[in-house]
């Protein structure tokens, strides 16, 4: 499955309109067996930018191909200078309520699965277990020669050896963890390669234009096939590897429930699209539901 760099999608034809009713989501979570798939907009009140809702990064920003990263060293500067200084405020996002509240739901057994489109590691920081990251991690860094795997805090640690006092103001963070800096600021950036036979590093994430894992795919897959309903949080879908699995949920009887504030490219296959934010709307649900959600960390 190749990611499309779709960067944007636009209503061709008349959507069902948005409900602040969320008993289909309560009704669901209470039968069980809800496969949760998510996207960047749950990470929002955690810090994190969306790419296409109201203000989102896709605005001022471009994400990084696999075709162009691989292309050149130039880019690769400019990627690892960006993504360098964004993981140093991207490391230290938080689980929200709505990441909290998902964990809260696996553990009463209400979820079956969550298949996320976040880089962030999120779910997993708030408790989920068994969370399917269909795009990769930024805690990882793979290396495209030998295949070597390792923590994103090593390569942090390298890069701030090889680049002492690197630390230009940016315009933004953005939800692939860049961060908006001129092509000045990063002029100067030195770029380290693999510890162990000096490759080119990548993080472990697939980025637009790149093809996700096949076993992955399929792994997906058979947690839809396997599942009794399809919850979307805060995901547009625009992206056809997230779409994907919402057609084959809709194709095969599954009930597709969306929670996202905005239009989402999946919605004519939804029963319904709940047009409220995340946190409080999951919150909500929880509460009818009687399962308590953790408070944020102090």
């Amino acid at each position: 499955m190749r990611v499309r760099p779709t960067l944007r999608w636009t209503p061709t034809e008349d959507l069902p309109p948005a409900t602040t009713d969320l008993e289909p989501v309560v009704d669901a979570l209470h039968a069980g067996g809800v496969l949760v798939l998510s996207g960047a907009g749950i990470s929002t009140e955690s810090g994190i930018p969306d790419y296409r809702g109201e203000g989102g990064s896709l605005s001022r920003h471009t994400p990084m191909t696999f075709q162009e990263f691989t292309g050149g060293a130039a880019a690769r500067r400019r990627y690892w200078a960006r993504s360098h200084l964004g993981w140093r405020t991207f490391g230290r996002a938080l689980p929200n309520a709505g990441h909290r509240a998902v964990a809260a739901f696996g553990s009463h057994g209400l979820v079956s699965g969550v298949i996320t489109q976040n880089v962030d590691g999120l779910h997993q920081a708030a408790g989920s277990e068994g969370v399917v990251e269909l795009h990769g991690s930024l805690d990882r860094v793979v290396c495209l020669s030998c295949g070597r795997t390792s923590p994103r805090r090593e390569l942090a640690e390298r890069l701030e050896a090889a680049n002492p006092g690197f630390s230009p103001v940016a315009a933004g963070i953005n939800p692939d963890g860049d961060a908006d800096l001129t092509d000045d600021q990063v002029a100067g950036f030195r770029v380290v390669p693999c510890a162990v036979c000096g490759g080119v590093l990548k993080p472990d994430v697939v980025f637009f234009g790149e093809t996700v894992p096949p076993q992955r795919v399929e792994l997906c897959r058979r947690m839809v096939r396997e599942s009794n309903s399809l919850l979307v949080l805060g995901s547009s879908l625009t992206v056809m590897s997230g779409l994907r699995f919402v057609r084959l949920a809709a194709e095969s009887g599954k009930p597709v429930l969306i929670v996202n504030r905005d239009p989402t490219r999946g919605d004519r296959h939804a029963r319904t699209r709940v047009g409220l934010l995340l946190g409080p709307a999951l919150t909500t649900v929880a509460e009818r539901l009687g399962v308590t959600v953790e408070e944020a960390a102090a």
